[in-house]
């Protein structure tokens, strides 16, 4: 059974293509910074958003018309296990991400949970047989069913706690199975709403105590996989403690915990912390802690993660020369954790929606390829910096100052003499880069 009938193979037509279902910039054999796109940008789906998603929102019941709707249980998740391959085909992408509850239905105990996660990571494991697309990571969902209500590794409930040990075990050993090449925990409940009746130091000791668990049973069963934390600071909760990148490696290495692990950063959740995506990536990549991302974009009107596809062609720039600054994302990758507007919602909008936020990256991985080879913005910060490559800059930097010898220094100057910082001469140098790849 076909469940995308009306699509087929999507491929690299060019700027000018008129064809709906095509490229016009995502070219998977295309070289940037010695990569194929396809090795640098290392695309994922993502299957909550993109085959379990129903397009509710809290006014209004799911919109989405999808050739599976029909079914329920297993046979329901069994569909979307066929209808995602199917869609990984066609769209050419050479990965995929998962929660555990996404591709499989819980059942009344844990024991009935894990065995219908069983039955379809075995069906998931014969069609990666003879597919290209692989495993960029999976994780637990502990956050959606109401045990979770005061949160999973955080709960003050050691039952919950023990619930939530169980989970990421077999997250694991599912992860291993299927040969993810990352395992992401994002903490949706942990935190807390009121410091009214919450013992903070117990509940970040667990939480390290979780992790800690995690990193000695993956090395137990060989799991070989790089371990992810996705920062974000609010929702479900008012206050989680990974509220944003250097919030999370200060927890990390308090607890001992930052050689286990890296960052995967998703553009809305910086914008609830009230930082631009390309900061995230930044704070991450200088301390070596990038580890891949989630490809969506928030709207600045609204408060909360609307998880939009990305399209914003600057910010797709941007995070794309933190990337190819990093020497790319290693094991990690731009996992679209995006989904299709509630009104969007036949299935071939879901083509419509991968291929925009895919040549969006692709345009921004051409635009800042172009920006580091020309070093435009690499010289003028260089230059900004200049006064700390010799004299007493140099003598700051060395260690070689102390606040008598600084003293006695700036006793001698005169008036001081500060350069423009040239913030918008530096964003219209972009706009024309953008503009010329674009041509």
């Amino acid at each position: 059974m076909s469940y995308f009938s009306n699509v087929q193979q999507i491929q690299y037509e060019g700027p000018n293509s008129q064809k709906d279902f095509s490229f016009r910039y995502y070219n998977p054999k295309e070289q940037v910074n010695g990569q194929t796109m396809e090795e640098l940008l290392r695309f994922a789906v993502s299957y909550w958003h993109t085959f379990t998603a129903e397009g509710t929102d809290p006014f209004g019941q799911g919109t989405m018309l999808r050739p599976y709707n029909h079914l329920s249980g297993l046979d329901l998740a069994k569909a979307r296990v066929e209808a995602s391959f199917e869609f990984y085909e066609k769209l050419q992408v050479p990965f995929f991400c998962f929660h555990d509850v996404d591709i499989a239905p819980e059942g009344t105990s844990l024991a009935e949970t894990n065995k219908n996660l069983d039955a379809i990571v075995a069906m998931i494991k014969d069609y990666m047989k003879t597919s290209k697309t692989k495993l960029l990571w999976n994780t637990a969902n502990m956050f959606s069913h109401p045990r979770w209500v005061h949160g999973a590794g955080t709960s003050p409930n050691a039952d919950v706690f023990a619930y939530a040990a169980a989970k990421v075990k077999k997250g694991l050993e599912v992860g291993k199975e299927l040969g993810a090449q990352n395992y992401v925990f994002w903490g949706g409940r942990e935190g807390y709403e009121t410091l009214l009746n919450t013992d903070m130091k117990l509940e970040l000791d667990n939480l390290a105590r979780l992790f800690h668990m995690a990193v000695d049973y993956a090395k137990e069963i060989g799991f070989d996989a790089q371990f992810l934390i996705e920062p974000k600071p609010k929702e479900p909760t008012k206050h989680q403690y990974d509220y944003d990148v250097a919030t999370a490696l200060s927890f990390l290495q308090a607890y001992d915990l930052a050689d286990s692990f890296k960052f995967n950063i998703e553009a809305n959740h910086a914008t609830l912390a009230g930082h631009t995506f390309e900061h995230e990536l930044r704070v991450a990549r200088i301390h070596g802690m990038l580890g891949s991302v989630d490809a969506n974009q928030g709207d600045p009107l609204l408060g909360w993660d609307t998880d939009e596809f990305p399209t914003d062609l600057y910010s797709t720039t941007l995070a794309m020369y933190e990337i190819i600054k990093n020497g790319g994302l290693g094991r990690g990758g731009l996992n679209f954790d995006a989904k299709v507007r509630r009104g969007s919602f036949e299935a071939e909008d879901l083509f419509h929606a991968h291929i925009a936020g895919m040549d969006s990256f692709a345009i921004g991985a051409k635009v800042a390829q172009k920006l580091i080879d020309d070093k435009v913005l690499d010289e003028f910060v260089e230059d900004r910096y200049s006064s700390f490559k010799d004299g007493i800059g140099l003598e700051i930097v060395e260690g070689k100052a102390d606040l008598k010898s600084l003293e006695q220094y700036a006793l001698g100057l005169g008036e001081i003499a500060n350069q423009s910082g040239r913030q918008e001469r530096l964003r219209a140098i972009v706009n024309a880069y953008l503009l010329d790849v674009l041509r």
